[in-house]
């Protein structure tokens, strides 16, 4: 074993990051001991499983980001594990599609981010090549990319937990880490279900990673704030008029890719996702409700400078979230023909998005390391599609 490796490493959140760091660390040190440390009474019950299932290829993303380079890598490498451990998935494509013409230029910088980024058969549309693949799409322009999927991340979870068991790996669920003090040379872990301790840590919390991050007595670099995002299912009818993926151009403003259609691996069609900050960060609906998630929120600077950065896009969202009818408009903007009544409520997810204290949202992949310990703070989408890749990046740091 190279000197420097941990011999006793703990993992702090038992999502599809988490396990993923754990399933590579053991490939790569066999000899040592590694846990995973979940509040949850099972593994991946929140971003990892309350999302849109799709396989993300690196269209949109800026050429040389970290996101860029993990999620063309970590597409390939998430292709391969749910081959070998057969879980469901399939490469279907999908299709970007520019409405009017002032979004030609927005979609001409995503066919050059693609191209820039790896991928492979991008192929710009007229419409009829868009109607011959999504027949019931608007649109005067678009962008065949065949190299996206969807993917059942839950059966990832599972085969990726079985794994690290097999190789003796420990999954410690209902073990909230609640101190972190690192003396001696060694993190001391705090849990109610008893204390513990490890060379390394590793923080893949998700949506409390800012949380864990000030256990050690630092100060937040970043804020983790909660965005809701609610889908609509379609019925047998208004499933009809999606065969696949159907995306917008999306706003390079903002880190959210606008409302789309999504075929899902185990049937059916799902439309969304909005964006509405979460008063609670694991508030699946508008009743969820946690005093110190708000009172976190509300007191930060950085929230209030981002509400002034973006009012109206923030006001649109709320409406839209209370709004189905608002809801439909946008989604008709893509396939004309879908209507209120093939809609129903669906699932929902929050997304842990990081935003600075001058008001900045945090784009890219972001980690922090304080003394024997890593953290990432910021894991955006595609961090599901990108996990495989984004634990070699962690254990590399290392």
């Amino acid at each position: 074993m190279s000197s420097g490796v941990p011999q006793n490493l703990a993992i702090i959140g038992g999502g599809i990051v988490g396990l993923a760091t754990a399933y590579k660390f053991q490939r790569r040190y066999p000899d040592s001991r590694v846990r995973i440390f979940e509040k949850e009474p099972a593994v991946a019950k929140h971003q990892s499983t309350h999302n849109s299932g799709v396989l993300h290829s690196g269209l949109h993303y800026q050429p040389g980001s970290l996101k860029a380079k993990l999620a063309v890598d970590g597409i390939r490498q998430m292709v391969t594990f749910c081959g070998r451990f057969r879980v469901d998935h399939e490469i279907c494509g999908k299709v970007v599609v520019a409405v009017t013409e002032d979004e030609i230029p927005r979609l001409k910088d995503l066919f050059e981010r693609g191209t820039a980024n790896g991928l492979s058969g991008l192929r710009w549309l007229d419409p009829a090549g868009i109607r011959e693949l999504e027949p019931h799409a608007a649109g005067v322009a678009g962008i065949h990319v065949p190299e996206e999927g969807i993917v059942d991340y839950a059966g990832v979870c599972a085969a990726l937990e079985t794994e690290i068991k097999a190789e003796g790996g420990e999954v410690l669920v209902d073990h909230p880490v609640t101190g972190l003090d690192f003396s001696r040379g060694k993190w001391h872990i705090e849990t109610p279900a008893g204390d513990d301790e490890a060379d390394f840590v590793i923080n893949c919390a998700g949506l409390f990673s800012d949380r864990v991050y000030e256990l050690t007595g630092r100060k937040r670099s970043t804020r983790i704030i909660p965005f809701r995002g609610e889908y609509f299912k379609l019925n047998e009818e208004g499933a009809k008029l999606v065969r696949n993926l159907i995306y917008p151009v999306p706003d390079p403003q903002f880190p959210f890719l606008g409302v789309h259609f999504t075929r899902m691996i185990h049937g059916g069609i799902e439309a969304g996702p909005n964006a509405v900050l979460a008063t609670k960060r694991e508030g699946y609906t508008m009743s969820d409700f946690a005093l110190g998630d708000v009172v976190d929120i509300f007191t930060f600077g950085g929230f209030w400078k981002f509400l002034a950065k973006y009012p109206s896009m923030s006001f649109y969202e709320f409406k839209r979230s209370l709004s189905p009818a608002e809801f439909c408009r946008s989604l008709q903007r893509l396939v004309p023909g879908v209507e209120l009544k093939h809609l129903s409520p669906g699932g929902a997810g929050v997304r842990a998005q990081a935003i600075t204290a001058d008001g900045s949202l945090v784009h890219d992949f972001e980690l922090v390391r304080v003394e024997s310990s890593l953290h990432l703070v910021s894991a955006p989408s595609p961090a599901a599609t990108a996990s495989l890749a984004i634990a070699d990046y962690i254990l590399d740091q290392i």
